[in-house]
């Protein structure tokens, strides 16, 4: 058997990577602190929970059409009106995916190609460090990647002059991620709104084919006092920027697997019936019985959010006060999210206390957890200055919080 080179060139997922060793480790009795994991340490809240038992019994377990039954593509497009101001949405714009990890796919597949011979490949602008997959699906479906590269000192955050400079006649996607995973950062009004005048002009004058992928999937995480401000509001874009977006981190129903893509008009509507079709070959549908839950979620779900955004703003302020103190390390303050990402590079070229050169992001994320049983995320893969980088992830105990860090602490202190 002969593996595709689609396959052979792909590289596994690091987060995934991170926690699978980390779990190992805790399995072997290991006293494992994991900071890697993307996902809350929340339940699901019951009214949701029961909502999918009560459909379960009343025998909702049939296949729903491709894009989702039409009551909650309705809701979905409801609550993106209200909340989002994204006008010129219905059901018919809305498709629920398993993630937004699967509309991601889908989306890209939709609009990408693999170049003809002779011919540029089409682009996709990624502002960096990014998610780890965006990359990767978007090089599957034969997109190159530009990237716009923006450190500590930028806060993360790209400027509009930034991302005029990336803009050629073959840019056909920009990945806009705020707040952003891994950097634990959002962007104001006043910025998206500046970047979205960059997309128009482009559109207008040398990029026809440009659209706007914006995941919003943290938008409700925000610790910073702003508004979240979806860049498919600025009206003058609206028609070329897709929205993604899920249950998982709102909600805390990471393994419902429930997200959804929209966007409006006829463009939108083309777009939908596109990956309604493609999801149609691949796995049919979600859950059925997951889609009344959905609904209970965006009708109900609004203390429960509150009462965990609360939770990951204390936590944010305790993890960043704890690495605002440490030598050799810079992080700016999470505003969004629930991750950090310092910049240990000062770290770089040092040994550590049992013996390992640190000369990675990598070698100082594996020898934190060999050492100290601190699991985090070597940043390399999330592109421009994560390699420089490592992701923490907040989303667990105020204690563990305290004794992570109190263990990364030692292990900085030992370097030599």
């Amino acid at each position: 058997m002969r593996l595709s080179r689609r396959v052979t060139s792909l590289r596994p997922s690091s987060t995934v990577g991170v926690a699978a060793k980390a779990a190992e480790l805790r399995a072997a009795g290991k006293d494992v602190l994991s900071f890697a994991a993307g996902e809350p340490d929340f339940d699901t809240p019951d009214p949701i929970k029961e909502a999918a038992i009560k459909a379960l019994r009343d025998g909702e377990t049939g296949y729903v059409s491709p894009p989702g039954d039409p009551e909650t593509r309705a809701a979905i497009a409801e609550k993106l009106r209200s909340e989002n101001d994204l006008h010129g949405l219905t059901g018919d714009h809305v498709v629920i995916s398993a993630g937004g990890k699967q509309c991601l796919y889908l989306i890209f597949q939709a609009l990408l190609d693999p170049p003809a011979p002779g011919e540029p490949a089409p682009e996709v602008i990624l502002h960096t460090p990014a998610w780890v997959s965006y990359r990767p699906q978007a090089e599957l479906a034969g997109a190159r990647i530009v990237e716009i590269p923006a450190g500590p000192d930028q806060n993360f955050k790209i400027t509009p002059s930034q991302l005029r400079d990336a803009i050629t006649p073959n840019a056909r996607l920009f990945i806009f991620n705020s707040p952003s995973n891994p950097c634990g950062v959002m962007y104001t009004p006043s910025e998206v709104t500046a970047l979205a005048a960059v997309i128009e002009e482009a559109a207008r004058t040398i990029a026809p084919d440009l659209t706007v992928v914006t995941d919003e999937i943290y938008e409700k995480l925000i610790y910073s006092g702003e508004r979240h401000f979806s860049m498919g509001a600025v009206p003058a874009i609206a028609d070329r920027t897709i929205t993604v977006n899920g249950f998982s981190k709102a909600f805390a129903m990471t393994g419902w697997r429930l997200g959804y893509l929209a966007a409006p008009g006829e463009n939108g509507a083309r777009l939908a019936r596109a990956c309604a079709k493609l999801q149609g070959q691949i796995n049919t549908c979600v859950a059925s019985f997951t889609l009344p839950a959905a609904r209970v979620a965006l009708a109900e779900g609004a203390p429960f959010i509150e009462t965990m955004r609360l939770a990951f703003q204390a936590r944010g302020r305790r993890i960043h006060e704890r690495l605002a103190a440490m030598p050799g390390v810079r992080c700016p303050e999470p505003t969004g999210a629930f991750y950090v990402f310092p910049d240990v590079s000062d770290c770089l070229g040092k040994t550590t206390a049992g013996g390992t050169r640190l000369e990675t992001v990598v070698d100082f994320a594996s020898a934190l957890l060999e050492e100290h049983l601190v699991a985090a995320v070597p940043g390399a893969d999330f592109g421009g200055c994560g390699d420089r980088c490592v992701r923490f992830s907040f989303a667990c105990s105020e204690a563990a919080i305290d004794e992570g860090m109190d263990r990364l602490d030692r292990f900085l202190a030992a370097l030599s």
